[in-house]
């Protein structure tokens, strides 16, 4: 079921590449400052990094789209899975 435009939607991305260790994550850090979106952003063990989005959809699509472009010389593929909401979610963070 695809969510309404307007509706909350709680997004994982994980991305590949060369993404730890280039400053990813608080590059994604400042770029959320600019948008309404709650969650955070983590390097997994693996060597990519996980990124949690929630907020209205075009907002977060708006803020990946953001993501993909700073880090596009970096990223060389990202998987992207809706998640249930998290209501305990406020702010973001970038987590160790």
């Amino acid at each position: 079921m695809t969510p309404k435009p307007s509706s909350p939607v709680c997004l994982r991305v994980t991305y590949e590449g060369r993404v730890q260790g280039v400053g990813f994550r608080w590059t994604v850090s400042r770029i959320a400052r600019r948008f309404e979106v709650a969650g955070s952003v983590r390097n997994l063990a693996n060597g990519k990094v996980e990124l949690i989005a929630q907020g209205d959809l075009p907002v977060v699509s708006d803020f990946l789209a953001e993501v993909a472009s700073a880090m596009r010389v970096n990223i060389e593929g990202s998987k992207t899975v809706e998640i249930d909401i998290q209501e305990d979610l406020a702010g973001f963070q970038v987590r160790h």
